[in-house]
């Protein structure tokens, strides 16, 4: 049985998630802030979300992390690379709770992910789908060095009104 790997760096740990995480996700993800994630979405959608991340990890050998923070084991949020049914491509993913947002705690954990991915030799590129309108994660991910790519696939059923695709290249 694969689960996620404990990654930790200078002030977060990612881990697999737990139990104790649904609740603050579901406080997140059941209001607008969620609106570039597809939410707001009920606690049942939540719960089925949560559970596919996490069983992710054993039918593909990726899924999300649990973020926390080293000094205090705070629950920040999640990071994740994820490759559902109606994806083309693995997307990395991540979001915070209100509270952790604007201290760079988002790009050390995509960071972090990121060089796990490239240290599994899985492919030498990795995407983020986003939403136009969501500057805050367009701007992490061209920090990462991700770069818009017009010509990829999007997701089953999205479109380039909704979802942008920026790409990630090992060594950018």
């Amino acid at each position: 049985m694969t689960t996620a790997p404990c990654i930790e760096t200078t002030r977060l740990t990612l881990r697999g998630h737990e139990m104790a995480d649904f609740q603050p996700l579901y406080d997140l993800f059941a209001t607008d802030r969620a609106q570039f994630m597809g939410g707001p979405v009920a606690a049942k959608e939540m719960w089925y979300w949560i559970a596919a991340e996490v069983g992710s990890w054993v039918l593909k050998g990726i899924g999300s992390w649990g973020i926390t923070r080293t000094d205090d084991n705070a629950f920040m949020g999640q990071v994740g690379i994820n490759a559902p049914h109606h994806f083309p491509e693995p997307e990395l993913g991540w979001t915070l709770l209100e509270p952790f947002e604007g201290h760079g705690y988002a790009r050390e954990a995509a960071t972090a992910a990121l060089h796990w991915w490239w240290d599994q030799n899985r492919s030498d590129t990795l995407v983020s789908y986003i939403h136009p309108d969501n500057t805050r994660s367009i701007a992490l991910a061209e920090r990462l060095g991700a770069v818009h790519d017009a010509a990829a696939l999007l997701p089953a059923g999205e479109t380039a009104d909704e979802t942008l695709v920026y790409r990630h290249r090992r060594g950018a």
